[in-house]
């Protein structure tokens, strides 16, 4: 119940990825006959990429991570386009490789602007236009969250953004689709984003291995230096059997994704509508149905998500408190902040994400010993006041009151410590 944390990597990826850990070891760098397959190897799967994004296989570079394309992305277009201004927008609830990639820029003397979202983990694309000024070179939104499960208007903004900047180059759009993959459109023709994000661990691939799409016209700076590989845009050998299991699982999760975004949006609101009414008062993080259709984050008032995650562990069931990278950190998820959670309720949340191996069985044990571990936690909770349930769903949790109350993060610093 933690595929949004990782995916185990598929078998048909593995078996198309040990031959080049074995026989074929050669060096793409290299000129003789080993090394030019294993080029070959590498520019067929840039093409692989390239045909799932519908994009020129020369705007895939090939990275070790979802992060370093990150990294590659905010900082790369900063340093590079430093000329043509020195201000980026991120929203409140990206990525700790997108939000400390910005504490860097400030550090170097860039100005960063901070997009609130409203209650629902939603940007709003005029709210976003507004904090565009002469110097803004860069804008970046993530396509979906990895906490909530959020679904964020990236072609709206696209579109917006594309009016705005008429014939001229900036401000440039890029969007953190790791999450996205496998369940929604990677069509940048029709997202029409300049760059954008993935890794092969949400999408049954290798870990260590990522791309960013740049588009072509778009020019940035490299963050690892000391070689020509990746079209100088990536220094280092180029590992070829996680860059064949990235391509190899792009293209199996590019083939499921409608029969499985159908299968795991049925098995999420059969898990939702039940929880809410063994837990009534569990709160719903994230859009009721502008969400992924894995993602399942609730909150539990009076109760450490830390307790609850432990417990379950010790009945075989895996879960998260939140993003993996930020399992050690026992501040509040700056997430559910942004959303306008306090940070007790934030405490309390819990992340169930749901892949090709979920059945409905798997769902109704959970359901099944849950509600028993939420009972025997709250008779062992020292608190007593019950919270008011502002973010709390109906029992069918697809049904949403649409209004939305825009959180502004306060002046100063944000959680993140990135200055607004």
């Amino acid at each position: 119940m933690d595929y949004a944390s990782t995916t185990p990597l598929d078998r048909t990826v593995l078996a198309k990825m040990l031959p080049y850990f074995g026989p074929e070891y050669g060096n793409p760098s290299s000129l003789h006959q080993s090394g030019r397959k294993a080029r070959a190897v590498i520019e067929k799967m840039r093409r692989v990429v390239a045909e799932v994004l519908r994009s020129l296989p020369e705007e895939i570079i090939f990275t070790g991570s979802g992060t370093e394309s990150n990294n590659l992305a905010i900082l790369g277009v900063a340093r590079k386009n430093r000329q043509f201004g020195n201000h980026i927008i991120i929203s409140a609830i990206e990525h700790k490789s997108i939000l400390e990639s910005a504490e860097l820029l400030l550090n170097e003397g860039l100005e960063v602007s901070v997009l609130p979202v409203d209650k629902y983990g939603l940007i709003n694309v005029e709210e976003c236009l507004n904090l565009i000024k002469k110097e803004t070179i860069l804008i970046s939104v993530m396509y979906a969250n990895n906490e909530i499960g959020t679904i964020e208007p990236i072609k709206k903004l696209a579109d917006s953004l594309k009016k705005r900047r008429g014939l001229k180059s900036f401000p440039l759009l890029h969007t953190d689709a790791c999450q996205a993959a496998g369940f929604l459109t990677l069509d940048v023709s029709w997202l029409d984003v300049d760059l954008m994000t993935l890794n092969g661990s949400k999408i049954y691939g290798p870990k260590g291995v990522g791309i960013l799409y740049k588009k072509k016209n778009v020019s940035i700076s490299p963050i690892i230096v000391g070689g020509n590989q990746e079209n100088k845009m990536r220094a280092g050998t180029e590992s070829v059997p996680l860059i064949v299991g990235f391509g190899e699982a792009l293209c199996k999760a590019d083939f499921l994704q409608k029969i499985e975004s159908r299968r795991l949006t049925l098995l999420r609101d059969y898990f939702l509508q039940n929880l809410f009414a063994k837990i009534p008062n569990a709160v719903l993080n994230g859009h009721g149905e502008n969400r992924l259709p894995n993602n399942i984050n609730v909150s539990i008032p009076n109760i450490e998500g830390e307790s609850i995650l432990l417990m379950l562990d010790q009945l075989g069931i895996e879960v998260s408190t939140g993003s993996a990278c930020s399992s050690n950190d026992l501040k509040p998820s700056h997430v559910l902040l942004a959303i306008g959670q306090s940070p007790e309720l934030a405490h309390g949340s819990i992340r169930f994400s749901l892949g090709r191996c979920t059945t409905k069985e798997n769902l109704d044990y959970v359901l099944e010993v849950f509600p028993k571990i939420v009972r025997r936690l709250n008779s062992m909770s020292a608190l007593t006041i019950n919270p008011v349930r502002e973010f709390a769903p109906s029992i069918t949790p697809s049904v949403h009151n649409d209004k939305r109350k825009s959180h502004q993060p306060s002046e100063g610093t944000f959680s993140n410590g990135v200055n607004v």
